[in-house]
């Protein structure tokens, strides 16, 4: 019998699919500029065309470090959309960003596998470092905020993954750890704002997010199988490809976050957010071999691609039931669905900024 806390709300039924893709209702934001760190990001750019959409004011800081403004071309120029090049963890750009906002969305931060093996300081330093300084100021200027967070902080823990299960990360040994317990760190400091402060938080742990303008350069294995087969080229699989994943459309993932920073009932909790539809990595490599018209799938040992010690988890799993009482859905695009459109996007031979997943967002931001 799945383990359920008196904690949480009672179970809703089976996953409804069709139930789930219902249409969406709009996020009750307070008034004012809404703030989204990390706005020039892979999903923080699609959050920013969902906000703009919806007819918001919005605010994009982001240091470029890893996002570009070229996330933004589809909504460039338009008079809603300000955009601050710096640091969030930089005191002073966060207080001022921060001041005379409605609400603020952070989602800056260093993502990646590789990266962390590569650059672990700097993953665990920056993330850290930058929500310690976005909850002040939004406790400072008393504005609401939704952190985002991960599902690396659940580490080998049971599946499904339930919010209320102790955080896992595993030996010190491994920097996946390091980064686990940087973003847990990150949710406790969030929710003791708002035990100590009052502040109107929401963490969201965010489950293996893909869609357009995503970047294979840091490890993410969908893009860069995208990559592979499409330059003709083996589509590399680390281990046996039996380690599962659930893959969420950003566009729904952006949408579910702007609902539950508008939701009351999710002030103070952690909330899943992703998909619970789960596959494995080699499944999926066979899904983007076959949307490409064919190609070779090779498998590489887990010790040849990352140091020792490295741990990949057999299952990432969540259980959204959760998320579901608060918004009444939850993301469930197919990722065959999500496949064939960034398949299409690539051979269309648009531009990287007009790349769209069927959400319309930018357009209806122009409007």
């Amino acid at each position: 019998m799945p383990r359920r806390s008196d904690a949480e709300p009672a179970p809703d039924s089976a996953p409804d699919p069709a139930g789930d893709a219902a249409p969406l209702r709009p996020a009750r934001l307070p008034e004012g500029e809404l703030v989204v760190t990390g706005g020039a990001g892979f999903i923080g750019s699609h959050l920013v065309e969902h906000l703009l959409a919806a007819g918001h004011p919005v605010h994009v800081l982001d240091d470029l470090s890893s996002g570009s403004l070229d996330n933004l071309g589809a909504v460039h120029g338009l008079p809603r959309l300000r955009v601050t090049v710096a640091s969030c963890a930089e005191p002073a750009a966060a207080h001022a960003a921060v001041r005379s906002a409605g609400a603020v969305f952070h989602l800056a931060g260093m993502v990646g596998v590789q990266r962390l093996c590569s650059e672990p300081l700097e993953v665990m330093r920056a993330n850290l470092r930058g929500t310690e300084v976005m909850l002040d100021a939004a406790a400072a200027a008393r504005v609401p905020i939704l952190i985002a967070s991960s599902s690396e902080v659940y580490g080998d823990g049971p599946v499904p993954f339930r919010e209320l299960d102790p955080v896992r990360p595993g030996s010190t040994a491994s920097p996946r750890g390091g980064y686990a317990c940087a973003k847990a760190m990150g949710e406790w400091l969030a929710l003791a704002h708002g035990q100590q402060h009052g502040l109107h938080v929401v963490v969201a742990r965010l489950f293996n997010v893909v869609g357009p303008r995503q970047s294979g350069a840091y490890g993410m294995v969908l893009p860069r199988f995208l990559h592979q087969a499409l330059a003709g080229e083996p589509i590399t699989v680390f281990g046996d490809g039996a380690q599962t994943r659930c893959f969420a459309a950003v566009d729904e993932v952006a949408a579910a976050l702007a609902q539950l920073l508008g939701t009351a009932a999710a002030r103070g909790r952690v909330v899943n957010v992703g998909s619970d539809r789960e596959i494995a990595v080699g499944r999926l490599a066979t899904i983007v071999r076959d949307a490409v018209g064919g190609g070779a799938i090779r498998h590489v040992p887990l010790e040849e691609v990352f140091p020792r010690g490295f741990v990949d988890p057999p299952r990432r799993v969540p259980c959204l039931q959760r998320l579901r009482a608060l918004l009444g859905w939850a993301p469930s695009r197919p990722v065959e669905t999500i496949v064939a459109a960034l398949v299409a996007d690539a051979r269309s031979g648009l531009p990287r900024d007009l790349q769209e997943l069927g959400s319309g967002a930018a357009a209806r931001a122009r409007a």
